[in-house]
């Protein structure tokens, strides 16, 4: 079985978190789970994460903001 999800990887420089995404393929082999970067889709910011992991859900939920800016799931 293939699942692809998008992996995000935080690195700190500076005392500062940055934030990279990636499109990443898993697939069983033998007894091993591999995983294989399809596309890096480069630096996000952090409220972009919940977008992207979104789009690539399985079950989609429902990202719906209030006036205010924050988030309610």
């Amino acid at each position: 079985m293939i699942c692809l999800f998008i992996k995000i990887l935080a690195k700190k420089y500076a005392g500062k978190a940055h934030y990279y995404a990636s499109l990443v393929e898993n697939k069983r082999e033998k007894s091993q789970v591999k995983q294989t970067v399809i596309a890096y889709l480069g630096p996000v910011t952090e409220d972009q994460i919940p977008y992207l992991k979104a789009a690539y859900a399985k079950k989609k939920p429902r990202l719906v903001y209030d006036d205010d800016g924050s988030k309610r799931m």
